[in-house]
């Protein structure tokens, strides 16, 4: 009986830390008393007292000075002692790289951007580790005291490794292991994670409700991330690549825009109008019989769009990309460079549009929401591209909403109310189209997201 009292206590006292832990966590970043801990855990007085006790010596609670009580004796608080197990989170990104350091309740100790000087991979691991340095002595704090790491990268990640095994966008950048470098210098827990699926996270976590997320990171490149029933859905792993969805009015060379603004058509035909899309009354849009892409000239149909481990065709060069640049047919249609183009060459001729001197994707949408006529042209040809391409998508998931974060989160109602009236048309119960109100930060807000929760995780078992 003896061996089993001893042997039971720790693994109590250590259940009772944890729940007065979460209790704490959970009231965040109010601090609490003893007495209401015992009520939110259902525990005695003196078994959170004790725990507390444990805690603050442990160095996860600290004691808040007590409010000036009216009668009696004030009582004593408690609160997370934030410094505790702070996590860094990075955004790595072709242009710029972002770190951030947060505390244990969530709070920014810090925020850097850096610019990245040139197009490559090493230049991108420099601007990491600036901007790394730099948020580190802004939190006045040194690599060994970070209690986890995430980065966001564009491309696809092996889960299981951390690596990179394809990014287009950044030459070379599957050859790094991050995950190993940031390892080595850390010693602690590192992710490695697709920086659209880190923008779904955070954009779940503030979408009340459980059900299915289509969240849509949508910049200069356009991903997006899969979240069903609060868990990130992966797939073979390259779920969410939408940025390589080829459009119905596949994009050309910007020499080859329309002089009207409109996409053209790469059956040769004339594009379709802005009033006069053949699509926007429901039907469906490709009858038995006339696919635009024949079975035997369609360049996925023979069944080669499988990615066997070691023999992925984007390895080979095989992945959409005939300019290049790393873009995908869907980036290079209605990316956030490609709107200002399609902007410009529908403004041609005519100085006296705003759209003539839209200097970014921001400005042709301002154009928009004040009434410009060729910019409200050129956002609904934009909406229209974008709603047929992600129908599909809504079709098979059928999601209770699209969260569109990134740059183009900015847009406003404008493009938002365009979206959602195209998707009327392409699909069964069209699902509630939002901006995320992060825009650019969301996925680095979903990078400290993942970082806490792998703090937590471990803090609740072990504490």
């Amino acid at each position: 009986m003896t061996e089993e009292r001893s042997a039971g206590t720790p693994v109590l006292r250590r259940m009772n830390r944890a729940a007065v832990l979460d209790a704490v966590r959970q009231r965040a970043p109010e601090p609490v008393r003893v007495a209401e801990l015992a009520r939110l855990t259902e525990l005695t007085r003196p078994t959170v007292a004790q725990a507390v006790e444990d805690l603050l010596a442990a160095g996860w609670l600290r004691q808040v000075a007590p409010q000036q009580a009216t009668v009696g004796r004030p009582a004593t608080r408690f609160s997370l002692n934030g410094r505790a197990a702070p996590v860094l989170a990075l955004d790595v990104g072709p242009h710029t790289v972002t770190a951030g350091i947060a505390d244990l309740a969530g709070e920014r100790l810090a925020m850097i951007r850096r610019p990245v000087s040139r197009r490559g991979a090493r230049h991108l691991l420099e601007a990491v580790d600036e901007a790394t340095d730099a948020a580190l002595a802004a939190a006045g704090l040194a690599a060994e005291q970070i209690a986890a790491v995430t980065a966001a990268t564009p491309g696809i990640v092996e889960v299981a490794t951390g690596r990179v095994l394809f990014a287009p966008s950044v030459p070379g950048w599957p050859e790094i292991d991050l995950a190993g470098r940031l390892r080595a210098r850390f010693r602690c827990a590192v992710t490695v994670e697709n920086d659209a699926n880190l923008a779904a996270l955070a954009a779940a976590h503030r979408h009340t409700g459980a059900g299915t997320l289509l969240a849509v990171q949508w910049g200069e490149r356009l991903g997006a991330g899969v979240v069903i029933d609060g868990r990130l859905h992966r797939g073979a792993g390259q779920a969410g690549e939408i940025g390589f969805i080829r459009p119905t009015d596949f994009l050309r060379p910007t020499s080859a825009i329309h002089p009207t603004g409109d996409l053209p058509d790469p059956t040769g035909d004339h594009p379709h109008p802005t009033g006069d899309h053949p699509h926007r009354d429901g039907d469906h849009p490709h009858p038995t019989g006339d696919h635009p892409h024949p079975t035997e000239d369609h360049p996925h149909r023979d069944g080669d769009h499988s990615h066997p481990t070691g023999d992925h065709p984007h390895r080979a060069g095989h992945h959409p990309d005939p300019a290049g640049d790393g873009r995908g047919p869907l980036e290079r249609a209605i990316g956030a460079e490609a709107i200002v183009d399609l902007a410009r060459h529908r403004a041609a001729g005519h100085p006296e549009s705003r759209l003539a001197r839209a200097a970014d994707a921001a400005a042709v949408f301002a154009a928009a929401a004040d009434g410009d006529p060729m910019a409200v042209e050129v956002v609904d040809r934009v909406a229209a591209v974008f709603a047929e391409a992600i129908a599909p998508a809504v079709l098979v998931l059928s999601p209770h909403a699209i969260v569109i974060g990134g740059g183009i989160a900015r847009a406003g109602a404008v493009l938002l109310d365009a979206i959602a009236r195209h998707l009327e048309g392409l699909t069964l119960t069209p699902p509630s189209v939002e901006l995320s109100e992060l825009a650019e930060g969301t996925v680095l807000t979903g990078a400290i997201q993942l970082a806490l929760d792998e703090v937590w995780r471990d803090a609740l078992t072990n504490c």
